[in-house]
């Protein structure tokens, strides 16, 4: 099986339902025959009138639109590796991408032509405007029959290279063949529920998006829907949901909080079709997760993994969300259990797993761990360590497998002597009222070697100054040695591709690049 194979299968199957819906102004839905011939010509073209041979890497830079998939589709027909590019990336940046990835082609939208112009000429790449005419007569010149590479294709061949979207050092390309990408589609669509009458609203960006929501709702044979990931709006997001009957999305926690402090209780109806909600990247408070529960039903599962395992390692489940509001409240710290498939430990520095509530690194196994990062065997071999994927996340399990994530290693707080987590420090800023967002990190310090520094974005309205806060902080469970020597207040918070703060950013402010992580 391949993944190109699945868009014919869904085309004989299902050929007059929905693959994609435009949410835009021209709301015009492609069925599954449309987009199996529509496919089949990019794919002919790739290989015939473009020179693309299998194996070759073609890239793609735009913003969220259903061409993502028509692409994604043709691409893979035709045997090629598909490079999806987040649309933001920086000069030098996405000069390391093309450099490391070397693709044969780069694909484009016109609002987006200007920034690949300079990396172009570099690397004598030729860069392609899907957009304008030249691109669309050929396309349309390619043969709508399927292409010979379809069926020679084996669930080994590379399928897909996933830049990570970290914000310092030189972007590492995770490489999936279609078997690694196609067991995890099956694990996410058991564990979000998506069938093939479901609905799916891509919220974030589909570079970040392939594995855990574009290739499971293309096995399944759900209808996508691509909305806006360059800003989000509460209000539009909730009647897009309304108007094109979703039945499924996925949310970072800013735009969830953006929901309970934005959308008006008395459009929460406009929800009221979600199915799955899912969640990821950073923590939420047990208060706002209840708050979450409460107004919008029990919807909400929470995804914890990395992109060097297509996405999901465990999962929090709907049931596991219940079971925190009414049994066990830590459950909702935990990021849950392992889903299927997939092996999670926590352990020491010697690979043993520690005992329940003791720190360890948290490390991954199974089918969908990656092949490996694209041309780099050094940081390969860093990560993949005796047939595990280690995360650097620092965490603590308990007697039923349930992860509590204590923080990344990179970010511990080293104070005189004493590690300190920054999320044990950020998880009590939540607990108040006026915190929309926060990020605690360490700052040089003459005399503890690292002081303790929070940066906190409010509410929309919300007024509380710095004593405040560390007021609220010293009356909490914190040791002395983990108040805040200051707090900062900042309009907002700076974030990466797939909508995580941005903590090397707000480190950078105080170490500069002096601090290697």
């Amino acid at each position: 099986m391949s993944v190109g194979l699945a868009f014919r299968r869904n085309a004989l199957r299902y050929p007059a339902e929905t693959a994609l819906f435009d949410v835009g102004p021209q709301r015009r839905d492609v069925t599954w025959a449309e987009l199996e011939e529509r496919t089949n010509r990019i794919a002919n073209t790739l290989s015939g009138a473009l020179g693309v041979a299998p194996g070759d890497r073609v890239a793609l830079l735009v913003a969220n639109r259903p061409e993502v998939v028509e692409v994604l589709g043709g691409t893979t027909k035709a045997a090629a590796v598909y490079v999806g590019l987040n649309f933001r990336l920086g000069p030098a940046e996405l000069d390391a991408i093309i450099d490391n990835a070397e693709p044969r082609l780069l694909l484009c939208d016109t609002e987006h032509l200007p920034q690949t112009a300079e990396v172009a000429e570099k690397h004598g790449l030729e860069v392609l405007d899907i957009d304008a005419e030249p691109y669309c007569s050929l396309v349309a010149a390619g043969s709508s029959a399927s292409p010979p590479p379809l069926h020679e294709v084996r669930s080994d061949d590379d399928f897909c290279i996933v830049y990570t979207s970290g914000t310092t050092g030189r972007p590492k390309g995770v490489l999936f063949d279609h078997a690694r990408v196609l067991q995890h589609a099956t694990v996410a669509a058991l564990e979000y529920e998506i069938r093939s009458r479901s609905r799916y609203l891509l919220q974030i960006p589909h570079n970040s998006s392939v594995n855990i929501t574009i290739i499971p709702t293309l096995l399944m044979g759900a209808a996508l829907g691509f909305g806006d990931s360059r800003s989000f709006d509460p209000r539009r997001f909730a009647e897009t949901v309304d108007r094109q009957s979703v039945t499924h999305s996925f949310l970072v926690p800013t735009q969830l909080m953006r929901l309970l402090d934005r959308l008006p209780p008395a459009d929460d109806g406009l929800l009221g079709g979600l199915v799955t909600l899912g969640y990821g990247a950073s923590p939420i408070s047990p208060e706002r997760l209840g708050e979450l529960v409460g107004r919008f039903g029990n919807v909400f599962n929470q995804l914890y993994g990395m992109a060097e395992i297509a996405s999901i390692g465990t999962m929090l489940r709907k049931e596991d969300h219940r079971r925190g509001l009414t049994e066990r409240p830590e459950l909702l710290s935990s990021c849950g259990q392992p889903s299927y498939v997939t092996a999670v430990r926590v352990v020491d520095p010697d690979g043993d797993d520690v005992a329940p509530g003791d720190r360890g690194e948290v490390v991954f196994g199974g089918p969908y761990v990656m092949n490996g990062y694209y041309r780099d065997p050094q940081r390969t071999a860093e990560s993949l360590r005796g047939g595990w994927m280690h995360s650097g996340d620092v965490a603590t399990v308990d007697d039923e497998g349930f992860v509590y994530i204590v923080d990344r290693l990179k970010d511990l707080i080293i104070r005189g002597g004493l590690n300190i987590a920054p999320t044990e420090i950020e998880k009590v800023l939540y607990r108040h009222p006026t915190v929309l967002e926060c990020s605690v990190v360490g700052v040089p310090d003459a005399d503890w070697g690292e002081a303790v520094v929070a940066v906190v974005a409010l509410k929309d309205g919300a007024t509380a100054g710095p004593a405040e806060l560390r007021e609220h902080c010293r009356r909490s469970e914190l040791t002395s040695i983990k108040v805040p020597e200051r707090v900062e207040l900042v309009d907002a918070l700076p974030h990466n591709a797939v909508g995580k703060i941005a903590k090397d950013e707000i480190r950078k402010r105080y170490w500069g690049e002096g601090r290697q992580v």
